[in-house]
């Protein structure tokens, strides 16, 4: 079976006509974990929004391929169901809709299996859970209302967990946990890697890599990606900070 395989080819974006991305290239491949660093507004937020489809950014020019199969004009469900998962920075609060009936419904759709259990899926989920250490109340709550920053964390991982896609797009997972939280969602994530997973982790800090090893780093500057190379390179940034290797970089 064919490795799924996430290519950005020179992706240019803007939104309200501000230029954001300025010709991104990268491919992350199942079975690769990759990192993708940088300092704040450099872009990071912002591609990962593009590749879900947020109405909110155009794409000026590139491309995004998953499989080989252009995802620029397909609506943010069918890239889901296609097989890419994006975990918010800041996951919204949604009041009124019961988190378990939320992942039921997306479960369904996205599996494609309309005579889905919700029994079945439902101890599904609960086994899950204890990957994130959270307990079976924890879906009879509405989606994200009332959530400690660290819960709705652990809520992102868990919809991964449960939707199982070919590539995630882990946007900023780290920012606001503790060192707890950060090493519950880290090894659930963990959890997760294998030949038939692969992923994007966007992080402004080195802490998180501290816990999930990537097999690429790639750090980003003013809309492109100005340096790639193995998990030493995360290690560097953190001895030394951006502006070093920025000047490092520049041409």
């Amino acid at each position: 079976m064919k490795a799924s395989t996430l290519e950005i080819k020179n992706l240019h974006a803007s939104v309200e006509g501000k230029k954001i991305l300025k010709g991104v290239n990268l491919t992350v491949k199942k079975g690769e974990i990759h990192a993708l660093m940088g300092p704040n507004g450099s872009g990071k937020s912002t591609l990962s929004a593009v590749l879900m489809g947020h109405p909110k950014y155009n794409v000026d020019s590139g491309d995004i391929l998953l499989d080989g199969e252009s995802l620029l004009k397909m609506k943010t469900d069918e890239r889901a169901k296609k097989g890419l998962f994006l975990a918010f920075q800041y996951p919204m609060e949604i009041a009124g809709v019961n988190y378990l009936n939320f992942l039921f419904t997306a479960a369904k759709a996205q599996r494609n299996e309309p005579k889905l259990s919700l029994l079945n899926f439902r101890k599904e989920v609960v086994e899950k859970l204890k990957s994130i250490e959270l307990t079976s109340t924890f879906l009879d709550r509405h989606l994200n209302q009332g959530f400690s920053g660290g819960e709705k964390k652990r809520a992102e991982i868990l919809q991964m967990l449960v939707f199982q896609p070919s590539i995630s797009v882990l946007d900023e997972t780290d920012s606001g946990l503790d060192i707890d939280s950060l090493k519950i969602v880290s090894k659930a994530i963990n959890t997760m890697r294998g030949p038939e997973f692969g992923a994007l982790v966007i992080t402004h800090y080195n802490r998180i890599l501290h816990y999930i090893k990537p097999d690429v780093v790639h750090v980003m500057a003013d809309g492109k990606i100005i340096m790639t190379g193995d998990h030493t390179l995360a290690e560097e940034l953190e001895l030394k900070g951006y502006n070093t290797l920025l000047q490092k970089a520049a041409p």
